[in-house]
């Protein structure tokens, strides 16, 4: 068989197997299933680093890894590295190690700041095969050669490489994990099973190598990770979220998210979390911050409009944040994977807590702007 060939063997069978992946993972997201699937619930208990690795008795999983970087010579990048598990058969009835029990996908992207300049990947793998995967008793989720893992010292290192970009951080954890919503849950919608387990690790030192565009660079700045877990999520009148996450400059941290819903209101379930500098933390309820929009993006590819700035007030910490972006297209569209068309980017942040200036920066994600409903994928 001529190396041609052989290519064009690849090919098609890379494009059947992602055509039965997608197939499958279509099936298995509109599907919760007949009860056997774990549902996130009241009383959970945290312990780490053993929750840094998989919850295969829950359906829905993700990984994310956000930054802000700043390379020796000033360039600034954002980053972008996300690990999902999706649930598709919790006990298949096959032993075949081809057998589906779960669908994994990745998304990969860096937003060259210094220069405007944005670009994504993604992926989705079966786990058979060792193609994809996330350890259970080790923190380790990888697909092909993309990685998270958690080394022998503690520290958080990322692979992921397409084309021109790549990237390789490790990421230390400069503050222990914030446990999100109440008594270890973080309630989505009005159902008791319209929850998750979710907590994040709000401030992560790190240090690496960065490609993008031709060039290689060193870099260091800061991450933020987000670990997530659950079988239902949302309900179909929710059709989207706006999630801040906010590293001021004085050692404290902000995460909030607002719940879209169809009848244009906002959802009571909409929460937040402060991380003071010391890393207590304080919940934030729904009626306890403001979100107002402000200039807005129409995307060419997806025909979506963004509120690309922000107005943050959450008067129980004292906090007035302006929010912008210097690179308005950080929109990806993962057409392979889950099929979601959503805006995820790197933001600057300035403002007062009290009368004190602060100034910081952070992630921005806005979901249901484009495409169907998000709820109606999450429930």
């Amino acid at each position: 068989m001529s190396s041609h060939e052989q290519r064009g063997v690849y090919w098609w069978g890379r494009r059947a197997q992602v055509g039965l992946s997608l197939g499958l993972f279509l099936s298995a997201w509109f599907v919760i299933g007949d009860g056997a699937w774990r549902q996130a619930a009241p009383g959970y208990a945290f312990e780490f680093p053993r929750d840094h690795a998989s919850h295969p008795a829950f359906k829905i999983e993700w990984w994310y890894y956000t930054g802000n970087l700043k390379s020796a010579s000033g360039e600034r990048f954002g980053y972008q590295l996300t690990f999902f598990r999706i649930g598709v058969d919790p006990q298949p009835k096959t032993p075949s190690s081809w057998a589906v029990r779960d669908l994994f996908m990745a998304h990969f992207a860096i937003t060259d700041i210094s220069r405007g300049h944005y670009r994504f990947a993604e992926r989705m793998n079966r786990a058979g095969a060792a193609w994809a995967g996330a350890d259970l008793a080790h923190y380790r989720v990888w697909n092909r050669d993309w990685e998270a893992r958690v080394d022998s010292n503690g520290a958080h290192q990322l692979r992921a490489s397409d084309r021109d970009m790549k990237l390789s951080l490790a990421l230390r954890e400069g503050k222990p994990p914030v446990i999100h919503g109440y008594r270890g849950l973080s309630q989505k919608g009005s159902a008791a099973g319209n929850a998750s387990h979710y907590y994040s690790i709000t401030r992560m030192p790190t240090q690496g190598t960065l490609a993008f565009g031709g060039e290689d660079y060193l870099v260091e700045g800061d991450s933020w990770m987000d670990h997530e877990f659950g079988t239902s999520f949302l309900e179909a009148e929710q059709v989207g979220w706006d999630w801040f996450s906010i590293q001021l400059d004085d050692n404290s941290e902000l995460m909030l998210f607002q719940l879209r819903r169809s009848d244009g209101l906002f959802d009571r379930h909409s929460s937040g979390t402060w991380v003071g500098a010391d890393g207590k933390t304080v919940a934030i309820a729904s009626s306890e911050f403001d979100l107002r929009r402000g200039k807005t993006w129409r995307s060419e590819a997806s025909g979506a409009t963004y509120p690309v700035s922000w107005q943050i007030d959450v008067p129980k910490q004292g906090l007035r944040l302006s929010v912008s972006t210097r690179v308005q297209d950080q929109e990806l569209r993962s057409d392979r994977t889950t099929g979601v068309t959503y805006w995820e980017g790197a933001i600057d942040v300035e403002g007062t807590q009290s009368v004190r200036k602060v100034r910081g920066r952070g992630y921005l994600e806005m979901t249901g702007y484009a495409g169907q409903a998000i709820g109606e994928k999450f429930r």
